[in-house]
């Protein structure tokens, strides 16, 4: 719901901020006042065209801003059109594109008039729209389809993934059959074999100078290094407060005895092995170059023989794979087909309900002659196709709003049959008949060219619709004014020798007098105040009693 809206110096306004409730809000004023400004701000918060010119004379920007709440979360939406270069959209203080901005729009208003933001212009809007009216049938043929081309979709991508065509396959199957030989035949040790080969390699590569290295650090230890420990024991031995000293010393001397053996023993164990040594480091070039086909590490290699292998399967039972996954699509693919069957019957089904319940709503609202039907197309289901291409996952239907507004004319895309006014009431009509909407419904010049009875009945129309919206309606009639919940009044005077429209709440007799001048004119009389007093209090009654037959309060 929009609860507040804020706008400057947008055409003739300078500054003007509106709160906003629940039900029925009526935006009055004199001709020229500004009022249809307030919808040229919200068609701006959703994402409509910004025109330059709309900035208000000597001003270098327009800025309009829309605070929402949106059940638990509050939603600010603005908008900053600058007199020259390109318009900035915001979310919540972000910076956002226009179609950021129209996507938000399209979940938290409907503007209804001369206007592109019109939701129930779009086919798939309508489609929806006669699946939401045609209830529970429709919609389980609806998941019906749209799983059964999910499988379908999946059996269609795992048989893609099986190869391409037979020479292909034979291309791959030759080339999987090499890589996994040649991984197999290196016979990895295991993923530290490269870094155990290394360390010998080292040692090969200088066995001569690590012997010498290793007798000479034999007859360090044996001579000078256990002299030395033992001349120091023997010193200090027999000394009670250097004990713990000689202790550690003995075990040093014992670690030290150990050391030598264990230099003697690597000593021993080192030969020269130029032909070793060659072995060494032709597998350790073999290992290389695996691992730069096949990954960083040897690790990485083995991991990629296993994948290599799967996949080296699957070909190799390609054929009887891609009949099983090839079955398993056409049968999805069928169960999808009769799905789209049941769902185009039941939108068959439920079109002339709703045409007819739209219609009924036509006349009341000043169009006596207006016939509203759906045109249903369904080439793919009556054809029999079932592929893919045929039927999509909201069908194989084309769904037409179609409206023939006056007697002898027939019936054209609801877009293009009407005028604004009979529009905004085809709209109205359809609302009416259907409660899924977004919250805040926008009406502009749905009373145009009407009055009367049928003026009473677009209020009456508008007043149940609030039973479940928050609806603003610009509006010239007094009958409309009278039914609603709040009643803004936007008025124009002259500031500086400038043109200014300024916002206000109307309430009691405040709204009284706005629906006489309404009535009569300029000031409105005793009598048109009397007549506006009882079409109020009249048409709250209307509006309680409206709601209630209509399931809300």
């Amino acid at each position: 719901m929009l609860s507040e809206l804020r706008v400057e110096n947008l055409g003739i306004i300078v500054e003007l901020q509106v709160t906003l409730g629940a039900g029925l809000t009526v935006i009055t004023g004199e001709t020229g006042a500004g009022k249809t400004l307030i919808v040229d701000a919200l068609d701006l918060l959703c994402g409509g065209r910004a025109d330059p010119q709309l900035v208000r004379e000597g001003a270098a920007e327009a800025r309009v801003e829309g605070r929402f709440d949106d059940g638990a979360d509050e939603i600010v939406l603005a908008r900053v059109v600058p007199a020259d270069g390109r318009s900035r959209g915001y979310v919540n203080g972000r910076l956002a594109s226009v179609a950021e901005l129209a996507e938000c729009g399209r979940r938290l208003v409907d503007l209804h008039g001369q206007h592109a933001h019109q939701s129930l212009l779009a086919p798939v809007e309508q489609r929806a729209l006669l699946d939401h009216f045609a209830g529970a049938k429709a919609q389980a043929a609806l998941v019906q389809l749209r799983a059964a081309r999910a499988e379908a979709r999946r059996f269609a991508e795992e048989l893609a993934a099986l190869g391409g065509d037979e020479r292909s396959r034979a291309r791959e199957v030759d080339l999987l059959r090499y890589q996994v030989a040649e991984i197999d035949a290196a016979g990895i040790a295991g993923p530290g074999e490269d870094e155990r080969l290394l360390a010998e390699e080292e040692l090969l590569a200088d066995a001569e100078a690590h012997r010498e290295a290793l007798g000479a650090a034999y007859r360090e230890l044996e001579g000078t290094g256990e002299d030395a420990l033992g001349a120091a024991v023997a010193a200090l031995s027999g000394r009670a407060p250097f004990e713990a000293l000689v202790a550690r010393m003995r075990v040093l001397q014992a670690e030290l005895q150990e050391a030598a053996h264990d230099v003697r023993t690597t000593e021993e164990s080192i030969v020269a092995d130029p032909q070793r040594l060659q072995e060494v480091q032709a597998r350790r070039a073999l290992l290389a170059e695996l691992r730069r086909k096949y990954g960083l590490t040897l690790e990485d290699v083995v991991e990629y023989a296993a994948r290599t292998r799967e996949r080296l399967e699957e070909l190799e039972q390609h054929d009887a794979l891609a009949v099983r996954l090839d079955a398993a699509c056409r049968e999805a693919q069928a169960e999808a087909g009769r799905a789209a069957r049941a769902l185009t019957k039941a939108r068959r089904a439920a079109a002339p309900r709703l045409a007819g319940a739209v219609t009924v709503h036509l006349r009341e609202l000043a169009l006596p002659a207006a016939t509203f039907t759906i045109d249903i197309s369904s080439g793919a289901i009556d054809s029999g196709a079932t592929g893919p291409a045929a039927i999509g996952d909201d069908g194989a239907d084309d769904v037409t709003f179609l409206l023939a507004p006056n007697p002898g004319e027939s019936a054209r895309p609801l877009a293009k049959a009407a005028s604004g006014g009979e529009l905004s009431r085809a709209m109205l009509a359809l609302r009416v008949v259907l409660s899924e909407a977004p919250p805040t419904l926008v009406f502009d010049e749905v009373d145009a060219g009407i009055g009367g009875e049928a003026g009473a009945a677009v209020g009456r129309a508008l007043a149940t619709l609030g039973g479940h919206h928050q609806v603003l309606c610009v509006t010239h009639l007094p009958q409309v004014a009278a039914f609603a919940d709040a009643h803004v009044f936007v008025a124009k005077d002259e500031v500086k020798g400038r043109t200014v429209a300024a916002a206000s709440l109307l309430l009691d007799d405040a709204r009284v007098n706005e629906i006489s001048r309404m009535l009569a004119g300029v000031g409105g009389s005793a009598h048109a105040r009397r007549h506006a007093r009882e079409l109020v209090e009249r048409s709250g009654e209307l509006r309680i009693e409206a709601r209630a037959g209509n399931g809300t309060q």
